[in-house]
């Protein structure tokens, strides 16, 4: 229930924004909640919820939580400080008493845990005696209509009960949408002569300028990018290999990328690699000219407080923190490096730019895709044609941002996540001795990547601006990455048991990385035990799906090998090498002995891993109804329980029998799902 606030915090107007975020979609849900906020007077703090302690909770009047839900229903990384300290057993019941609370959180219904993060906050928070003064909401990646579709109708509810239950001083109104609100932070002129304890930006190399150049020429001479930004909690990474797996007649350009690092860096199947993109220099020059800001484009830039600003700096951090520290970096650097205009652009963006236009037309225009009243609008302009913040800016030309507040206006360029492919001997780096015996030191990491390529509903071509980047380089360039925990969280014990693995396209990856992994422990036994000692390690299927047998079979020639040391099946689903379609669904059906005999008679585990929607739910239903009849045929549509109830390895044939053994794998950790 929604409850009420006290009067003293109803007139300190504080309000505390906490988000947990995985891919930075909540982290712009609680910007733009901070915006809200602001308009609305109360003195706004936006932060990560690893970055504040739990009890501090209580000096704010509210406290609102945009949160993620990762992996198998797991808080994202940096959420996860923060919730292990709401665990602790010795939080009595009014430890949280006096926190007053809403909470949005964002997930993927396709996962069977859909927005369970916010769902297990919500209820810890209420367990320790927090009051939820407005109800929740939550948002579908599903949606039709994106994110906003859910967002925008709850964010101007949420909007209304504030402005009743904090009322504003007599005469006080709320900020209006059309006045900008100041930032706290802007960009300055550096002089590197007046601050010597901070560390200067590294300016790139006469040859590094020219290998960045060579990035947007595309051609064949030898393309080398040396990334030397100061990413905090990054390594650097070399790439020794970059090759295409598919066909250059291929529809899709699918990539196998090795990289080592000179660290020992522990990962499992599932973890991930982050990897921070650059954008291409003829679009920065583009955007550059479209501002006009060729005449400060190359100075020297830091970041200081607003001295227009209400607020007081300290309580946010500048839109790039760690740059705080590295003075001396330009508008050239800043939109290489660390800003997206290639990105689509969400609605407080046109809000944004609306106020730097003196054309009518153009204002009216911008603002129209603010109003809620044309979400549909909106998502039809942006998101189905996926058009870029860039193009944005061409069309509406009479938009000039002010430089000093660019990083206010455009979104941060956040790295993008890749399932490590690699596991077992695999980890290591080849020794460099001739005999290629021993290992050489250091990591070594596999990742199947497939070039985002495609034409939407306005006939242009889209890139993915990380895949596009990693597309030109070339062994020897470096590369700032960061390893972090996936959410397969399989266990020693998850990795001997029985299995199958159900990995369409690059789904592959994370599967290829427990392939090994299997292989590598049971290497291990044998190594100990005797190569005739039976390995204590179920078998596993291996189902993947692709296009053509010919042209995107990844990986085929490991197989053998890897079936030499592991007791290893594998199904393919090539959808085009018939005339009707077969999809990996349609493979589990058609086999369903095999499958029922790992799942339900040995009581195995399931990984799906690819593209989010449709595909899992299939898996699911075929999985059930292979439950339901692992015979083949036609299955039972009764639920009742005075069915026939023919059992198979202690699983009724009935379909709620099917469907409650499946949950029940859901519920135990037997069936895991890496998707997006």
């Amino acid at each position: 229930m929604a409850g009420t606030t006290s009067s003293n915090q109803s007139t300190s107007r504080t309000a505390l924004i906490l988000y947990g975020s995985e891919t930075g979609n909540s982290q712009d849900v609680a910007e733009e909640l901070g915006r809200l906020a602001e308009r609305l007077h109360f003195t706004t703090h936006v932060s990560e919820l690893d970055a504040v302690k739990a009890d501090s909770l209580k000096d704010y009047s509210l406290t609102i939580f945009a949160l993620s839900t990762t992996g198998q229903g797991d808080f994202p990384a940096n959420g996860r400080v923060f919730w292990k300290s709401l665990l602790l057993k010795r939080l009595p019941p009014t430890y949280l008493e006096g926190v007053n609370f809403t909470l949005f959180g964002l997930g993927d219904s396709s996962y069977p845990k859909f927005n369970w993060a916010s769902r297990k906050l919500h209820k810890r928070l209420l367990q320790l005696g927090a009051n939820e003064i407005y109800p929740g909401g939550g948002a579908d990646e599903q949606h039709p209509e994106g994110l906003e579709g859910s967002f925008v109708p709850w964010s101007l509810d949420l909007r209304k009960y504030l402005l009743d239950k904090f009322p504003l001083p007599h005469g006080q109104h709320p900020i209006p949408d059309d006045v900008r609100l100041p930032p706290k932070w802007i960009l300055a002129s550096f002089d590197a002569d007046l601050d010597g304890k901070m560390k200067i930006y590294p300016s790139p190399s006469t040859s590094e300028k020219e290998n960045l150049k060579k990035l947007d020429e595309g051609s064949e001479s030898e393309r080398i990018d040396h990334d030397v930004r100061p990413i905090p909690n990054t390594v650097v990474a070399t790439l020794k290999q970059n090759g295409r797996m598919t066909p250059q007649d291929h529809w899709q350009d699918v990539r196998h990328l090795k990289l080592t690092v000179s660290e020992s860096i522990t990962y499992v199947p599932g973890d991930i690699l982050h990897i921070t993109p650059k954008n291409f220099a003829t679009n920065i020059d583009t955007l550059i000219s479209i501002m006009g800001w060729e005449d400060v484009a190359d100075q020297p830039l830091c970041f200081i407080p607003n001295p227009q600003s209400p607020a007081p700096a300290e309580l946010s951090a500048p839109q790039i923190p760690f740059l705080r520290d590295w003075p001396g970096f330009t508008l050239r650097t800043l939109f290489t490096d660390y800003l997206d205009i290639m990105a689509i652009p969400r609605r407080s963006f046109f809000s944004s730019i609306a106020h730097f236009t003196d054309d009518s037309m153009h204002k009216e225009r911008l603002l129209e895709f603010t109003d809620p009243e044309y979400i549909d609008e909106f998502y039809d302009y942006t998101t189905r044609p996926r058009r870029s913040i860039l193009e944005i800016l061409e069309e509406f030309d009479s938009v000039k941002v002010p430089w000093q507040q660019a990083c206010t206006v455009f979104p941060i360029l956040r790295d993008r996540q890749f399932s490590i492919a690699s596991g077992g001997e695999l980890k290591r780096v080849p020794s460099p001795s001739a005999d290629g015996g021993g290992g050489g030191g250091g990591t070594s990491f596999d990742l199947l990547v497939a070039i985002v390529k495609y034409q939407t509903v306005i006939r242009k071509t889209r890139e993915g601006v990380c895949t596009r980047y990693l597309s030109v380089l070339q062994p020897g360039s470096t590369l700032k990455v960061k390893v972090q925990k996936g959410g397969l969280n399989t266990s020693v014990k998850q990795l001997l048991n029985p299995c199958v693995l159900v990995g369409p396209g690059t789904g592959l990856a994370p599967l290829r990385s427990l392939l090994w992994e299997k292989a590598a422990m049971a290497q291990t036994f044998r190594n100990k035990h005797g190569p005739d000692t039976p390995v204590p390690m179920g078998p596993i299927i291996l189902l993947f799906g692709g296009r053509n047998r010919h042209a995107d079979f990844f990986f085929e020639n490991e197989y053998r090998a890897l079936s030499r040391v592991l007791d290893l099946k594998v199904f393919t689903a090539f959808s085009r090498d018939q005339k009707q379609k077969v999809y990996v669904q349609d493979i589990i059906r058609q086999n369903s002995r095999d499958f029922f005999r790992i799942l339900c008679e040995l009581q195995g585990m399931v990984y799906i891993c690819g593209s989010s929607g449709k595909m899992p739910q299939a898996i699911r239903e075929a999985l059930i109804e292979c439950f339901q009849n692992p015979d083949g045929g036609a299955p039972s549509t009764s639920g009742s329980e005075d069915a026939s109830e023919r059992e198979v390895g202690g699983v009724s044939t009935t379909r709620q029998a099917a469907e409650k053994y499946f949950m029940d794998m859901e519920k135990v950790g037997r069936y895991k799902q890496e998707t997006w």
